[in-house]
């Protein structure tokens, strides 16, 4: 009876050491398939958007971290900047970048941009100006207590997430001067110049810079200045992008911000066909609307609202 009973109990062992066992494998293979199944870490993006904003200037910048705006159109395009800052869902600006105290550059920071949104911080290129529409927006900086940077060359900011921009112009000698008095000013060629940096990817900001302010960026920074992408000086003008400062660059496209049969004939024929000798792809706002760049720091894309590039 007692090797029966002992029988009986040693199966009921083994029984229950084969389940213990089937259940440890069960539970293993389920936590793997959970590992497997768990969503991979989403790649960060940077967005570039040259705004369809008519005859100026307006190109929202959007970082894994920040928001940044560079000009703000014409003072006349005001309803188109605050359109395109609506679709494109922008809450609030974190850097506001203005290259130059022309209308067209700085139209909308005081009936869109310092009235619809929270702007962190703004920069300039630290040299008064006779124009009204300079003299309310310094008011109204000090009434918001929003601080305002002064940009010369050599300086670099961060608009995170990986990505900075470096500052080409002006030179600080140029400041130093245009910071005594209000004339003599040349405002195009005192706009802020940098580079956008993000991984491999580069662009080259210019505002309305012309040969004067490019043939001292090219003197001091040479290959250095070279960039996948260039955003046209003086929105396609003959006067900007000569052919050293193009040789420097170097870009593969070039984005152009302009009105629709403006009174300027921008983009001029000259630069366009400067453009077309370098084979780059070209797009125009008042082509094709609104176009965004879209990079992961290593390959862009580059996609205009309406048609294609020339």
């Amino acid at each position: 009876m007692k090797k029966k009973l002992s029988i009986v109990m040693m199966a009921l062992l083994t029984i229950s050491l084969l389940l213990t066992g089937c259940g440890s494998k069960a539970a293993e293979h389920n936590s793997g398939a959970a590992s497997q199944s768990a969503p991979a870490e989403t790649a960060k993006e940077m967005t570039v958007k040259m705004l369809n904003v008519g005859q100026g200037d307006a190109i929202l910048i959007e970082t894994p971290e920040q928001t940044v705006l560079i000009d703000t159109s014409d003072l006349d395009e005001q309803e188109k900047l605050r359109a395109e800052l609506k679709k494109a869902g922008i809450k609030r600006i974190d850097k506001l970048i203005l290259t130059h105290p022309h209308a067209d550059h700085i139209g909308g920071v005081e009936g869109v941009v310092l009235k619809d949104y929270e702007v962190g911080e703004v920069y300039d290129n630290g040299m008064p100006s006779k124009s009204k529409i300079y003299t309310r927006y310094m008011k109204l900086l000090k009434q918001k207590n929003i601080k305002r940077h002064g940009l010369t060359a050599g300086d670099e900011l961060d608009f995170g997430g990986g990505v900075k921009f470096k500052v080409f112009a002006p030179e600080k000698t140029v400041v130093e001067k245009g910071s005594k008095t209000t004339e003599g000013h040349d405002p195009n060629n005192e706009s802020i110049v940098g580079q956008l940096i993000f991984g491999d990817f580069t662009m080259m900001f210019t505002g309305d810079a012309e040969k004067a302010e490019e043939e001292p960026m090219v003197h001091a920074y040479g290959n250095n200045l070279k960039s996948k992408i260039l955003k046209a000086g003086h929105h396609g003008s003959k006067t900007s992008s000569s052919a050293a400062f193009l040789k420097a660059v170097s870009p593969e496209a070039v984005l152009i911000s302009c009105g629709a049969g403006n009174d300027y004939g921008h983009p001029h024929a000259q630069t366009m066909k400067r453009y077309q000798m370098m084979k780059l792809k070209i797009f125009e706002t008042d082509k094709n609307g609104t176009i965004t760049v879209k990079t992961d720091g290593k390959a862009y894309s580059i996609v205009p609202e309406t048609g294609d590039a020339q």
